[in-house]
């Protein structure tokens, strides 16, 4: 049993798919109330109603995994686009079922878990490798700024030994500098 049906089972670490069936519920069960709130007090239209009641379902859908109209993505945009409304409407009219899902997306990804001492160590290694290769890459760098004014110079060289050797094709030896 669901220890959000059962208060006195005990409160062990739930998995993902338990945390999303429980924000489902929590989904289902505010979106119902809502509606039936908007009707009781008649603030709203039957199309509020109506809008809450489709809201709450794409939340449930996406909650558990199982879109019809969407990607699938935990956001806004998809919530809209799950429920067939547009994103404003989430926005600016039912910012409080807005909240409410960004609650239950943040509350079903559960705390970040440690790392182990093997990830650490791999973690360790994999920036010592980095930081390796950018020491190598960096002396690459130089090397090739270096032969590339090496090449410049013998070009210019070459150029005034062409330009020496004029029309009788006789190479002569340039002075030192």
């Amino acid at each position: 049993m669901n220890p959000v049906q059962n208060p006195d089972a005990t409160t062990e670490p739930a998995t993902e798919g338990e945390r999303g069936g429980q924000a489902a519920i929590i989904a289902e069960t505010v979106g119902a109330v809502l509606a039936h709130a908007a009707d009781a007090l008649q603030q709203g239209t039957a199309a509020d109603a109506a809008e809450i009641q489709m809201i709450t379902d794409a939340m449930v859908r996406l909650l558990v995994g199982a879109p019809l109209r969407s990607d699938g993505k935990l956001t806004i945009k998809t919530l809209a686009e799950e429920a067939g409304l547009r994103r404003n409407k989430l926005t600016h009219k039912h910012t409080g079922l807005k909240d409410l899902f960004y609650a239950l997306v943040k509350a079903q990804q559960g705390p970040p878990r440690p790392f182990t001492d093997k990830e650490r160590e791999v973690s360790d290694k994999q920036k010592k490798d980095l930081t390796r290769v950018r020491a190598e890459r960096d002396g690459l760098r130089t090397k090739i700024q270096q032969m590339a004014r090496i090449i410049h110079v013998l070009e210019v060289e070459n150029h005034h030994l062409r330009e020496s050797a004029g029309t009788d094709g006789i190479v002569r030896v340039m002075r030192g500098r």
